[in-house]
């Protein structure tokens, strides 16, 4: 395991102390998530905290369920271009083969 270190981010007006493995990869999620609670308060600026705080959870994790979809899709349509090369693979060996 990687040594943790610490680091300080500003996420919808308050300061949050992490302990994080990777401190680019976090601070660029503290950003995203930062970034998504200001756009949601933007929208809804009449709400308390906790519905924007609310709201903005079920935004990322929608966006998290659309984007494991889409892999979930490629994953299934290379799947089977993978089989039908192989597929073509084995007609070509099985028609260049002497009888």
């Amino acid at each position: 395991m990687s040594e943790k270190k610490k680091l300080r981010v500003n996420i919808f007006d308050k300061e949050y102390s992490l302990l994080v493995e990777n401190q680019e990869i976090a601070a660029e999620l503290a950003k995203y998530v930062n970034s998504v609670m200001e756009e949601t308060r933007d929208e809804m600026p009449d709400q308390p905290k906790e519905t924007i705080s609310i709201i903005a959870a079920l935004n990322i994790a929608y966006d998290l369920f659309v984007e494991k979809n889409k892999y979930r899709e490629f994953t299934i349509q290379a799947t089977d271009k993978v089989k039908k090369i192989k597929l073509l693979i084995n007609e070509s060996k099985v028609m260049s083969s002497p009888s």
